[in-house]
């Protein structure tokens, strides 16, 4: 099965990062994407971890904010019983991060160019088996759209990518 790199065009829409503390409990993350299924909400990228304690999960959110006002999103979020903190974090004052996996064939005379690539990114190669190998890139989410664009399609066996995650800056 073949799949193809997110167009850069992702961030084209205008997204704003959440960062939900919600109660380590059976069924919240059910809630939150019921919420956003049930009001029309779109839903860039979704990532859940557990933090120091272990009652609670942050849920790390990326919402399209053209379609609906960030506002509502906040609002509906708040009624939610087990979201127990809502952290807006605004792309230009965040250090943001997601990691890219892909399997890729490589012919003898195209594996400098993406051991090259790869070098450029701070990526590393973490398989490889007969002309096959999986990459690993962890990045600023742009930077991995422009890697993933540099990757020749028609080699790409699988990619993957994690949602975005994201820490305020220091100040």
């Amino acid at each position: 099965m073949s799949t193809t790199p997110l167009a850069s065009s992702r961030r084209a829409v205008a997204h704003h990062l959440l960062a939900l503390k919600v109660e380590n409990r059976a069924g919240v993350l059910v809630r939150i994407a019921g919420l956003f299924a049930r009001r029309g909400f779109n839903i860039v990228s979704l990532v859940v971890a557990p933090t120091g304690d272990e009652r609670f999960s942050r849920v790390s959110i990326v919402v399209d904010v053209e379609s609906v006002p960030l506002q509502q999103i906040l609002d509906q979020l708040s009624k939610l019983v087990n979201v127990v903190e809502i952290r807006e974090i605004a792309p230009d004052a965040a250090t943001e991060r997601e990691l890219l996996l892909a399997t890729v064939t490589v012919e003898e005379t195209s594996r400098a160019t993406l051991l090259d690539a790869l070098a450029e990114v701070g990526g590393i190669v973490v398989d490889e088996d007969a002309g096959v190998v999986t990459v690993m890139v962890a990045g600023h989410p742009d930077q991995l759209d422009s890697f993933a664009a540099r990757l020749d399609s028609s080699a790409i066996v699988e990619l993957q990518r994690t949602g975005s995650i994201a820490l305020p800056k220091l100040d």
